[in-house]
C-alpha cells in the first residue's frame, strides 16, 4: 500500500499517531487545537518536495475561492478578489485585493519557504558498486547527513518530458520505500567511540537502489509516470528534480502529546500556518488592506533563483497590485510600500536540554511556550524594535505570550528570508518562528501546543483593516 495511503487508512482506524491523540482533548478549544496539529500532519505528508507543498497549497486555497493568475497575462484585479500564481512549481504567491488600494491602505503579507535540506538526485545517478545499483546524490542545503542514514527513503519531484511543445512538466512521487543508505557495521569502525562519526558525502552517502540486475532510474521513472496515466517513454524523460524523502509518517508524540515529530517542519510548518492565515482571515469577506502570503523555493541555499526571495516574485506582484488598482499613479508602488509590512515566518531553534550551553541566556525558546521573535544586531534577521514592537502587540492581543531568539555572539547565525525580501522589496520586516529541535534533520521535532496560537497571530495580522 502507497505510503500516504497507509496513512489515511490508519487514520481512519483510529490507531497509531492521530487515533491515539484524538482521545487526548477534552474542551471545544483543545479540540480545535488537535485539528490543526493533524491538518499540518497531513500538509506535511502530502508535501515530499516543494512542487508538492505547492500544489497542496493550490488544492486548499481553490478551496477557499482563490483563483490561479497566468503570470504571463495582463491582471485585471477588482476589490475582493482573490488569487494565486506559481513560479517553476515550488513558489507561490496568493493575495486577496482589499477595498481601499494599496497606495493608499500599504499591504500585509507573510513570507516563508517550501523546501528543506535533503538529498537530490545528479543529472545522471545511476551507478553500479559490487553487485548494488546505486543513485549518485548532491547534499541541498545545510543537512544533517547522518541523520539520512538507515532510514526508509522514496523518491518524489518533478520531470520535464518532451512534448508537441515546450517540454512538459509532471509530478511524480514514489510513495513507497525505495532507497537507503546503509550505515557501516560497528565491528568496521571500532573507531567511531574515540574520533567521531566523519562522513565523506561523496564516497559514504550513496543511496542503494537495488541489486545491480535492478531497473535503471529512467525505467522506474517512465514506470511510476505510467501508473499515474501520464504518457512517457524512456527517451522523453529530457530532465527532473528528484529527492529523496523518509518515508515514515509525520506523528504526535511525547507522554501526553506535545511533540509533532515530522520530516521537513522546517519550513512546512510556516507554509502552513501562512496558508491557514490567510484562508481564515479572508473566510469572512474582503477587508481594507491587501493581504497575502509568498511561499518561495531555495531558501535553504541562498535564495539566488528566479523563484527564491532574490528573485522578483514579490516585488512584481506588488507593484502588479498596486499599479493596477483605480486611479494608482506612477509612484503608486513605493507609496504602498511606504506602509507596509511583512512577517517572515521560518523555524526557531529552541533550547536544546543536553545542550543548553549552545544558546544565549536569558534568549532560550522552549518548545510548547509559543511564537519567537528573533534578532540579530548584524540583520541576519531583519527584525528591529519596531517591527518586533508590532508583533509583540499582535501576540498580546491574540492572548499570546511571545519569546525571543538571539545567538550567542561566538557563534554563527542562520537566516532566513526576511532580510533578503526587505532589501529587495523594501518593507519594514519581522523574522518569527514556532520553536524546534532537530533542525535540519532528516527527522525534526516542534510543539503541538504551538501550532494553534502562531496561526492564530497571523490571521490577525491579515485580518487587520477591516471595515
Amino acid at each position: 500500500m502507497p505510503v500516504r495511503s497507509a496513512m489515511a487508512s490508519r487514520a481512519a482506524s483510529g490507531s497509531g499517531g492521530l487515533g491515539e491523540r484524538a482521545r487526548v482533548p477534552q474542551s471545544l478549544e483543545s479540540r480545535l487545537m488537535a485539528d490543526l496539529v493533524a491538518d499540518l500532519l497531513d500538509f506535511v505528508d502530502r508535501s515530499p518536495t516543494p512542487y508538492h507543498a505547492v500544489a497542496e497549497c493550490v488544492r486548499r486555497l481553490e478551496a477557499a475561492g482563490f483563483r490561479r493568475l497566468d503570470p504571463t497575462a495582463s491582471w485585471s484585479l477588482g476589490a475582493g478578489d482573490r488569487r494565486y500564481a506559481v513560479r517553476e512549481e515550488g513558489s507561490l504567491i496568493a493575495f486577496e485585493v482589499g477595498q481601499v488600494p494599496p497606495s493608499e491602505a500599504g499591504f500585509r503579507w507573510i513570507g516563508a519557504h517550501t523546501d528543506s535540506p535533503n538529498l537530490r538526485l545528479k543529472p545522471c545517478p545511476d551507478d553500479t558498486a559490487c553487485g548494488y545499483r546505486r543513485l549518485g546524490v548532491e547534499t541541498y542545503g545545510g543537512v544533517l547527513l547522518h541523520t539520512w542514514f538507515d532510514r526508509d527513503l522514496s523518491l518524489a519531484g518533478r520531470v520535464a518530458l518532451r512534448g508537441s511543445g515546450p517540454p512538459r512538466i509532471a509530478l511524480v512521487d514514489f510513495e513507497r520505500p525505495l532507497l537507503r543508505v546503509p550505515n557501516l557495521a560497528i565491528h568496521l569502525q571500532r573507531e567511531i567511540h574515540t574520533d567521531g562519526l566523519k562522513l565523506n558525502p561523496q564516497t559514504q552517502a550513496i543511496p542503494v537502489l537495488g541489486l545491480d540486475d535492478g531497473p535503471s532510474l529512467p525505467e522506474l521513472l517512465v514506470a511510476e509516470l505510467r501508473a499515474r496515466d501520464v504518457d512517457a517513454r524512456a527517451e522523453d524523460v529530457l530532465g527532473f528534480d528528484l529527492m529523496a524523502y523518509d518515508t515514515q509518517r509525520a506523528v504526535v508524540a511525547g507522554a501526553r502529546g506535545e511533540f509533532v515529530q515530522s520530516s521537513r517542519l522546517d519550513n512546512l510548518a510556516s507554509c502552513h500556518g501562512a496558508v491557514a492565515a490567510l484562508i481564515r482571515a479572508t473566510s469572512s469577506g474582503p477587508g481594507r488592506l491587501t493581504r497575502g502570503v509568498v511561499l518561495y523555493d531555495h531558501e535553504e541555499v541562498g535564495s539566488r533563483s528566479a523563484s527564491g526571495a532574490g528573485g522578483p516574485l514579490l516585488g512584481e506582484t506588488l507593484d502588479r497590485i498596486a499599479s493596477g488598482s483605480k486611479d494608482a499613479g506612477h509612484d503608486a508602488l513605493p507609496r504602498a510600500l511606504a506602509h507596509s509590512l511583512l512577517v517572515s515566518a521560518d523555524m526557531a531553534h529552541a533550547v536544546h536540554p543536553n545542550f543548553s550551553d549552545k544558546h544565549e541566556p536569558g534568549h532560550r525558546p522552549v518548545i510548547g511556550r509559543g511564537p519567537v521573535i528573533k534578532r540579530n544586531a548584524n540583520q541576519s534577521y531583519a527584525t528591529d524594535g519596531r517591527t518586533a514592537g508590532l508583533f509583540a502587540d499582535l501576540c498580546q492581543r491574540a492572548g499570546v505570550e511571545p519569546q525571543h531568539f538571539v545567538a550567542r555572539n561566538d557563534m554563527g547565525c542562520g537566516s532566513t528570508i526576511g532580510p533578503i525580501s526587505a532589501a529587495r522589496v523594501g518593507i519594514p520586516t519581522v523574522d518569527v518562528g514556532n520553536p524546534m529541535l532537530s533542525m535540519h534533520s532528516c527527522r525534526e521535532m516542534a510543539g503541538a501546543a504551538d501550532v494553534a496560537p502562531m496561526i492564530d497571530v497571523l490571521s490577525l495580522f491579515l485580518g487587520e483593516g477591516r471595515e
